[in-house]
């Protein structure tokens, strides 16, 4: 494994440990979470954060203590590639806006993902169990390719983008990747985004190759997620990486 270093000492149970690694294409730096008690088969949560944030952003470290205490699954948040302890310039959307202009930029992402996975799991003897997935605007932008393809995740929630407004230059990777995403989806909305237009949420959303997957959307702006869909993406995937959750109907409504 490439060479990988704690940032800080051994952190209590649910609480953060920052980390730093020279992955396959540059230094990659995120925080792992884990529970009082763990192995190699715990489930594992993956979370991906907006472009205004890093590997700390709300709602994150609320989720990653309730995985810890609740569910007892571990958490892995890994900064974006111009943020957190990783950023250039003044960061946030105008260093990403940057980034997006640079050929290679999305795979690169994912392989400081996938560096970071095997190196946690190297180093803390984890990451054989299921696999979950949190990740909104950037991080659903960074999140899909990741997903697409990977039969280890058995869940994700993932939205407050689309291939229309600020991700128009992603349009065709973002649908290829979308449709190869297998797993059960909450896909999160927003009606009055300023950023990504409805017309492009619908058609990722109808893109996404998952038979099992459910679209809310809400009123507001971009940032306006309410609190009860934090809570439901926690249940979501809570009850998802417990095990395989069957979704039929159990009321038909009258033809």
């Amino acid at each position: 494994m490439r060479h990988f270093e704690w940032l800080d000492s051994a952190a209590a149970p649910g609480a953060a440990r920052d980390f730093a690694l020279q992955g396959t294409v540059r230094r990659v730096t995120g925080a792992l979470w884990l529970p009082a008690s763990f192995d190699s088969n715990t489930p594992m949560v993956l979370l991906g954060h907006g472009a205004s944030g890093d590997r700390n952003q709300a709602p994150i470290p609320h989720l990653c203590q309730r995985f810890a205490a609740e569910c007892g699954y571990i958490s892995l948040a890994v900064d974006g590639p111009v943020h957190g302890l990783r950023q250039v310039g003044v960061g946030g959307r105008e260093a990403l806006a940057g980034e997006m202009q640079r050929e290679g930029f999305v795979d690169d992402m994912v392989a400081d993902w996938h560096d970071a996975f095997s190196a946690v799991a190297a180093e803390c003897d984890i990451g054989k169990g299921r696999l979950g997935y949190f990740g909104l605007s950037m991080g659903s932008l960074f999140g899909i390719p990741l997903l697409a393809g990977d039969d280890r995740f058995k869940g994700s929630v993932i939205g407050l983008c689309g291939v229309t407004g600020a991700a128009a230059a992603m349009a065709e990777r973002l649908l290829r990747d979308a449709a190869g995403i297998a797993h059960p989806v909450l896909f999160l909305m927003q009606l009055e985004d300023e950023l990504f237009p409805r017309d492009g949420y619908l058609e990722l959303f109808d893109g996404l190759g998952a038979e099992d997957k459910r679209l809310h959307a809400n009123p507001g702006l971009h940032p306006e997620v309410p609190a009860e869909e934090v809570a439901a993406a926690f249940e979501f995937l809570q009850a998802r990486l417990a095990g395989d959750v069957p979704r039929p109907i159990v009321n038909p409504l009258a033809e």
